[in-house]
């Protein structure tokens, strides 16, 4: 085979295959280097954190995979997140026997002061309890408003502000008290800050309000 002569009379002699490789080796070089070192996307969608809940009282609840969780009870509606907590019996059946849920705020969410099944017992008699979930509704549900706050506050929140106002209109004071938080003087949240949807719930030791305390040596039940 013929080449075409250069202009000194000479075939062109082109590279040998050891040559291109170290012409090219330099490009080679660059091109690896800058797909190693490009930047990647490591995932940062964990999700939301899990509720953290505290309180003497939360280690005798629903934890880690439980039916009735923190995690599982934020995806729920008030009205089923109540249901799970196995110390809010009485406190559910108010609620639900009262209708109280209708005069929530619309969009603004709500935070309950939940006193527990035991905290029921102590402030009223079986007669009394029977008698305002049967006939005196009306009261019950001033009762119910005398543990809802506007607005989902958490726990730390509150006893920074220092006082809230219910929705019967009262102004509680909100004060820390030792690894707790005091309400009026009266109640320790013993399990503060589950979630659920647009909801805040803290579990209280003892019942707010004016109603008077009924309860005697006599009564046995555990409402």
């Amino acid at each position: 085979m013929s080449h075409p002569a250069s202009p000194n009379g000479t075939p062109p002699r082109h590279p040998r295959p050891t040559q291109l490789i170290r012409l090219l080796l330099p490009a080679l070089l660059i091109a690896v280097t800058a797909c190693s070192s490009a930047p990647t996307n490591p995932r940062t969608d964990t999700g939301p954190a899990a509720p953290q809940v505290t309180g003497a009282l939360c280690a005798a609840l629903p934890t880690g995979t439980d039916p009735g969780n923190p995690t599982f009870l934020a995806g729920q509606p008030i009205d089923q997140a109540l249901r799970w907590i196995p110390t809010l019996t009485t406190f559910e059946a108010a609620v639900r026997t009262s209708g109280i849920l209708t005069d929530l705020p619309a969009g603004t969410g709500v935070t309950i002061l939940a006193p527990s099944d035991d905290a029921f017992a102590a402030k009223f008699s079986e007669d009394n309890w029977d008698d305002l979930m049967t006939r005196h509704t009306d009261q019950l549900r001033t009762l119910l408003k005398a543990h809802l706050i506007e607005g989902t506050h958490p726990i730390g929140e509150l006893a920074n502000t220092g006082t809230a106002t219910t929705l019967d209109g009262t102004t509680v004071t909100i004060t820390r008290n030792g690894p707790t938080v005091r309400l009026a003087d009266r109640a320790d949240a013993v399990c503060a800050d589950y979630q659920a949807t647009d909801t805040r719930i803290h579990i209280i030791n003892a019942v707010l309000g004016p109603l008077p305390t009924t309860a005697n040596d006599s009564d046995q039940r555990a409402h």
